[in-house]
């Protein structure tokens, strides 16, 4: 549905590394930078971060993983690079029986979330 998203955040050399981080396990990676900006993603989406002004308020993104494997990654990737816990990997049944998913809070609050429907190996 959506080609790219792209907000401003409040360090940009902080934000990148937190994102590159937390989509290397996701097979995502940076696609195109310049001074300030980076867009960073694949084919299924694109994100756009950039230091051109405030960062908005907290918002809610969910990035889909092919395995369980690759949301216990993104986790550990993002704790490693300044990300906050905001749920550990595990299953939400109040979003559906075979929701997989990890939380984390990025370097502006942003609740950042990998996901797979993908059964347990």
């Amino acid at each position: 549905m959506f080609d790219h998203i792209g907000f401003n955040v409040g360090n940009f050399e902080k934000s990148l590394a937190f994102y590159k981080a937390v989509f290397a396990p996701l097979d995502l990676g940076v696609l195109e930078s310049g001074e300030g900006w980076a867009m960073l993603g694949g084919y299924s989406g694109r994100l756009w971060i950039g230091a051109f002004g405030p960062p908005p308020g907290p918002i809610h993104m969910a990035f889909r993983a092919g395995s369980r494997a690759m949301v216990y990654a993104f986790y550990e990737a993002g704790l490693a690079a300044g990300g906050r816990d905001n749920g550990a990997p595990g299953i939400r049944t109040q979003y559906a029986p075979d929701y997989f998913a990890a939380f984390l809070l990025d370097p502006d609050g942003h609740n950042v979330e990998a996901v797979s429907f993908a059964p347990e190996n």
